[in-house]
């Protein structure tokens, strides 16, 4: 059977069809008996996550180094070699500068990501570029070197996270993306631990090495893995359901069917289906949106002392090596309670909850840290600082696609946009972390309590709001807003395709 054949067989129906018959099991599929469909759907799931799961947390651990180990490269000399005054803004300016970059470029690519339809061609491509900007940081004299490399650097990563994430979101369903989205967001925290050892490693043994210093070398080898790396993705990732060559045709059909099941309508469909303006326009006038910009706002702000970590450790009066080894135990500790988070709130289907107690515990690290000076109490603030902010934040950003579910070219637009506005934040928060502030930072580390506020807040507003929006679609309310525009004299708040509401959809809370 050619593609073409697998594609309708799967496909529910043609477009302008009855929403019964969309939501028909396709024929591939309807043989088989529920214990069958289980074992083929478990089966697909395993392979799936086998050949996606372990290549985009490595990659995201190769696009969290390269972004941040100018912290680590700062403790190796960076600012003395490029002739960086210690107490200057040029230091927190080549931090910010990064997530300028990183913003504009994120909508656009994830939009491109969804017409082009090829993630295992698109965001291995788009490593390739960035590995090769981030060793050529090494070759920096100055801080004009430093600045061009920081800016591409974020302009061309800001392809990956986005659109990593919907990327999982084309594969699995709501309650299956929860912790898949923590284990892709363990790979910012391995990340945060690795990039520790590494830089101990590198800075006690490679300083002077062929004539370079520590943090050129730093810069070259994490570089040169990351090309490596990305090459290796071009053989292993899947693209779409639709678009991925190696599957059977049985698990063509399913997971094409599966995810339609799970949200009540079809998602990718093909790149002529996919319309740039269309899909950022249904974003932008969501308000569901905008409630979740805050709320991810809010998180990102307060993480962004992750930008400076390995500068405050160093407050507690260790040396650059032991600094650097402190660094590892946080984001430990952050990856276990991340995963035990997520996986309980994919099986529990509660969002609020597991995104506001973590917060809690943010909030009192922030306060510790900030006023006392004994070395005890604050490396245990320290130590809740990343699980405080990260526990949470992961189940925040696979709420995201469950609450803007369809169509997909929506929810792209939706997931760059959001993470768009909330790295914002990184752009103002570099200038709250001067040496001169520690060791209490007590400006950045109040912003930091106000922040974590604001997501507990946000969150609370957007629990209410899709409650009252499941009550609505409980009444039979619902609107196709998300597909062909609203209907006059209805509120398009709901936002979600008819058949979809028909089907049982209802927001997780």
């Amino acid at each position: 059977m050619h593609t073409e054949d697998i594609e309708h067989s799967a496909d529910p129906v043609k477009r302008g069809d009855s929403a019964q018959k969309k939501m028909e099991t396709p024929l591939l599929l309807r043989e088989l008996s529920p214990e069958e469909r289980a074992e083929l759907e478990k089966k697909l799931c395993q392979k799936i996550d086998l050949r996606l799961l372990p290549m985009v947390i490595l990659m995201y651990i190769m696009n969290y180094l390269d972004r941040n180990n100018i912290a680590s490269a700062r403790l190796g000399g960076l600012e003395a070699d490029l002739g960086l005054p210690a107490d200057g803004p040029q230091y927190q300016t080549a931090v910010s500068i990064l997530f300028v970059g990183y913003i504009l470029m994120q909508i656009p690519s994830n939009l491109l990501l969804n017409k082009v339809g090829k993630p295992a061609l698109y965001l291995p491509g788009c490593m390739v570029i960035w590995g090769i900007i981030s060793g050529a940081t090494a070759g920096t004299q100055n801080f004009g070197g430093l600045i061009a490399c920081r800016f591409f650097l974020g302009f061309v990563e800001a392809a990956y996270f986005p659109g990593c994430l919907y990327y999982l979101s084309c594969w699995y369903t709501r309650k299956e993306l929860g912790f898949r989205t923590a284990l892709l967001y363990s790979g910012s925290l391995l990340s945060g631990a690795f990039s520790g050892l590494i830089a101990a490693g590198i800075t006690n043994g490679m300083d002077g090495a062929g004539g370079l210093r520590a943090w050129r070398w730093l810069f070259i080898i994490e570089g040169a893995i990351t090309v490596v790396i990305a090459v290796a993705a071009f053989f292993i990732l899947p693209n779409f359901p639709r678009t991925t060559p190696w599957l059977t045709q049985e698990e063509r059909a399913l997971a094409i069917h599966r995810l339609a099941e799970d949200i009540g309508s079809d998602d990718w469909t093909s790149s002529t289906d996919q319309t740039f303006l269309h899909g950022l326009y249904l974003a932008v006038a969501d308000p569901k949106v905008w409630a979740l910009a805050v709320l991810l706002f809010g998180f990102v702000a307060a993480g962004s002392v992750t930008n400076f970590f390995p500068t405050v450790v160093q407050t507690l009066g260790y040396s650059n090596v032991n600094s650097l080894l402190l660094t590892v135990p946080p984001y430990i500790l952050g990856l276990l309670t991340t995963f035990i988070n997520s996986w309980h709130a994919d099986r529990t289907g509660e969002r609020f909850f597991h995104i506001t107690l973590p917060l809690i515990v943010g909030l009192a690290a922030f306060i510790i840290a900030a006023t006392t000076e004994a070395v005890a109490p604050r490396y245990v603030a320290m130590m809740l600082m990343i699980p405080g902010v990260y526990t949470g934040y992961v189940v925040a950003l696979a709420w995201i696609s469950n609450t803007i579910p369809r169509p997909p070219a929506k929810r792209a637009a939706a997931l760059a946009a959001i993470n768009a506005l909330s790295n914002a934040s990184s752009i103002y928060a570099s200038f709250m972390y001067p040496k001169s502030a520690g060791p209490r930072y007590k400006v950045a580390m109040g912003v930091n309590c106000a922040m974590v506020g604001m997501s507990a807040v946000a969150a609370a507003v957007l629990r209410v709001w899709l409650a009252r929006l499941n009550k609505r679609l409980d009444r039979g309310e619902f609107v196709e807003g998300a597909v062909n525009g609203p209907r006059r004299g209805v509120d398009d708040v709901v936002g979600v395709p008819e058949e979809a509401a028909g089907k049982g959809f209802r927001f997780l809370i």
